[in-house]
């Protein structure tokens, strides 16, 4: 069955086209193709690719470490809401036994499908952290890096873990970057003390970016460039961005965007109370207060977002300055070509699923379409 969307414009990877429609078949984009003369109605003002969440540990109420019925399908529904077709839920720093329910849960889930935004798999997010910049994540359960403890924790999740993030300074660091990688899986570097030369040694590794850039990682000074002054430098590397103007202050957004600005993924880090009012809630085990939309631990720590994707989107538009289209690869090209999914997902292209947003000329959410079925917003 043939499905067909007509927009004033269409984002593809090559730029915007004016007055084009999308033909939609069995859930991939058939073709792209100019809208007839004579014909006046348009289905949408913005078709784009619809957002990739790369690191996200919960929304609407649910944490990706809840052992309890129905969480991912909540949250699933949840990102879609958000413009989001396809996301990794992120587990915290906790006991090896929660992180290996959580990883079998999210597998589950991944290859059975269900209501909602799609699954791409896990980012294990700790325990194999340090303490100087531990964030919400308890240190007194940091592990050691061990070849062995990591092929369980794939094996466990059937192969679903997409992405380890780590502390690059750790024993056997870059042993185990060289061995995550061999097994096709990206390797993030944060919550870390590490030195310049010590996060440069880590991309020769193999490892792949930044873990949250600028957030709980060695910051950028003129004597020692630290792990932020590597990422904006390399580029090899890929940098996660939180950006909601409270994680990462505008004037690093542009920073980041004048030195990568074809390397920046957004992420939301969001947690679970994201999408909720106000109040308590917990991360890492830990309770943590939100107030006016911001999540702090007891001590006055930032734990989290609860940013939406989208919102990142007109973000970077708002406080980075660049363009709507640059803002939105950003959060739907880069994630996929970090994951190396950008042959099926992340842009709008013939053959490539049809996973796609309308948006309106503030580049807010009208509807989305995930493998071609829309779901109800």
């Amino acid at each position: 069955m043939s499905q067909l969307l007509r927009a004033r414009r269409i984002l593809t990877e090559q730029g915007w086209l004016d007055d084009h429609q999308l033909r939609i078949e069995s859930g991939a984009v058939a073709a792209i193709e100019p809208i007839p003369a004579g014909v006046t109605t348009r289905d949408a003002e913005l078709l784009c690719p619809a957002y990739i969440d790369t690191h996200v540990h919960g929304g609407a109420g649910v944490d990706v470490m809840d052992d309890a019925p129905g969480v991912l399908d909540t949250l699933a529904m949840h990102k879609a809401r958000e413009g989001v077709g396809a996301f990794l839920p992120t587990t915290v720093t906790a006991p090896l036994e929660s992180i290996h329910a959580a990883l079998m849960r999210i597998a589950r889930r991944t290859q059975s499908g269900g209501p909602g935004a799609q699954l791409l798999g896990s980012y294990l997010e700790g325990p194999y952290f340090t303490p100087q910049n531990k964030g919400a994540h308890p240190p007194e359960l940091f592990r050691e890096l061990d070849i062995a403890e990591l092929d369980r924790l794939v094996d466990v999740s059937q192969s679903t873990l997409r992405v380890v993030a780590l502390a690059p300074e750790k024993p056997g660091a870059l042993q185990a970057i060289r061995h995550l990688k061999q097994r096709g899986i990206r390797v993030m570097l944060g919550h870390s003390a590490a030195t310049y030369r010590q996060t440069l040694a880590a991309f020769d590794a193999g490892a792949d970016g930044l873990v949250h850039c600028y957030n709980g990682m060695t910051g950028l000074h003129h004597r020692e460039p630290g792990m932020v002054g590597a990422g904006l430098t390399d580029k090899r590397a890929w940098l996660e961005l939180i950006a909601d103007g409270h994680h990462v202050h505008p004037g690093a957004m542009r920073l980041c965007c004048c030195c990568a600005q074809d390397r920046v993924v957004l992420i939301t880090d969001a947690m679970q109370a994201a999408g909720m009012p106000d109040g308590r809630y917990t991360l890492c085990g830990e309770e943590v207060t939100m107030h006016h939309g911001v999540v702090k631990t007891a001590s006055g720590g930032l734990a989290g977002s609860t940013l939406s994707l989208d919102a990142a989107v007109r973000n970077m538009v708002e406080y980075a300055g660049v363009t709507p289209e640059d803002a939105i690869h950003m959060a739907s090209l880069h994630p996929a070509r970090l994951l190396g999914i950008d042959g099926q997902l992340g842009s709008i292209a013939p053959g490539k699923r049809a996973n796609i947003i309308s948006l309106d000329g503030g580049l807010h959410l009208q509807q989305i379409w995930i493998q071609g079925q829309a779901l109800p917003l």
